[in-house]
């Protein structure tokens, strides 16, 4: 699978990553760079696969992902996974913002579809 290495290593990638996505859990939309919400997405969108499907393991490789957090993976499995029960796929919009002042990053509002 490509991804983008963000200009970190491996564990900090994966650990920001989790994070991003228990935040987007939590409050249904955060603001990032374009790139992270990029990639972002794509975690999401295996988390609320991992909580259609509902099986143990799936439960299991949920919580590895996002660093134990019960919480989080309770909204999974019991709030996303119905509201997005019939949708096949882009349960996130980005909404561009405007470039960052310090390096001209482009900001974005990531937010789960209704």
């Amino acid at each position: 699978m490509a991804y983008r290495k963000l200009g970190r290593t491996n564990k900090h990638r994966k650990s920001m990553l989790a994070n991003l996505t228990k935040d987007l859990i939590k409050n249904e939309r955060i603001e990032t760079t374009e790139t992270r919400a990029k990639e972002v997405r794509k975690c999401f969108d295996k988390m609320v696969t991992y909580g259609k499907n509902g099986s143990l393991m799936a439960r299991r490789n949920a919580l590895a992902f996002l660093q134990n957090d019960k919480e989080v993976v309770r909204k999974v499995f019991d709030d996303l996974a119905k509201r997005y029960e019939s949708r096949n796929g882009g349960y996130t919009r980005i909404l561009k913002l405007s470039e960052r002042r310090g390096d001209d990053a482009l900001m974005v509002i990531l937010e789960l579809v209704d």
